[in-house]
């Protein structure tokens, strides 16, 4: 890698606190860094919903995997005029997630159950005792079979239902070719690249990732990764960064 670092395109949204250390970075190594998404997730609308046939009120439990999930599930009940009976379960793949329920519900009152490992698969005992109620999952129009692979195993009654998805934002070629370094965070995001840039080469452009899937999706794309997290001694993204940027400026 000859090409020095200056420009830095960082594929999520802009940090909300000025505090963040990717900031301290720029600061640091006088670089310029953009924060631009090259993915965007739109709920799916009423009407593409009532093509599913499904009926929100036929179930008695909902299975939240994210966020995302939570907002997209409740503002839907809302435009269908749904309220969620005060009976309903709900089962969250962490307590971040359960916790972000209050937003919704009046949390104290309602059955929530959550997995401790942030993972699927620590919902077994809850799945296993609540087995005779009929599960609803909100998911994206893109998602892993493991989300479900729990529910198979318990036999629980459940009903997948796409309720957003994953759009690719519009990026322009001179944009791409502008930044000496992109970094990111999801497979969706290294498709987008190419959607907006089909004969994309990365030449001496560097590439940064976050999570073991995003390094996968970017190799597969035959694109060369050179800066990766998280890894031994590298747990965040910035961490990764600050060290190949430091790299990077000492080369000449």
């Amino acid at each position: 890698m000859t090409l020095k670092v200056k420009k830095i395109l960082i594929s999520q949204p802009a940090p909300t606190t000025e505090k963040s250390p990717y900031f301290d970075i720029a600061e640091k190594y006088h670089v310029q860094m953009d924060f631009r998404p090259f993915i965007r997730v739109d709920g799916i609308d009423v009407k593409e919903f009532r093509q599913q046939r499904i009926n929100i009120q036929d179930y008695t439990a909902v299975v939240f995997t994210a966020r995302i999930a939570i907002d997209h599930f409740f503002s839907l009940c809302e435009e269908l005029r749904v309220t969620m009976p005060e009976t309903m379960k709900y089962f969250c793949i962490s307590e971040a997630v359960a916790l972000y329920l209050q937003k919704y519900i009046v949390y104290r009152k309602r059955k929530i159950f959550f997995s401790a490992t942030g993972k699927m698969d620590g919902l077994a005992t809850a799945l296993t005792k609540h087995n005779k109620e009929k599960f609803i999952v909100p998911v994206s129009d893109v998602h892993t079979e493991d989300l479900t692979a729990v529910l198979d195993e318990k036999k629980v009654d459940y009903t997948k239902s796409v309720m957003y998805r994953t759009v690719s934002n519009e990026i322009t070629e001179s944009e791409i070719l502008s930044y000496d370094m992109m970094i990111f965070f999801t497979p969706a995001g290294i498709v987008s690249l190419f959607k907006n840039m089909p004969n994309f080469e990365q030449g001496e452009r560097a590439i940064g990732c976050f999570g073991t899937a995003t390094a996968k999706a970017v190799r597969d794309a035959g694109l060369r990764l050179d800066c990766e997290a998280p890894l031994p001694g590298m747990p965040s993204m910035t961490a990764a960064l600050e060290a190949f940027i430091k790299e990077n400026h000492k080369a000449k």
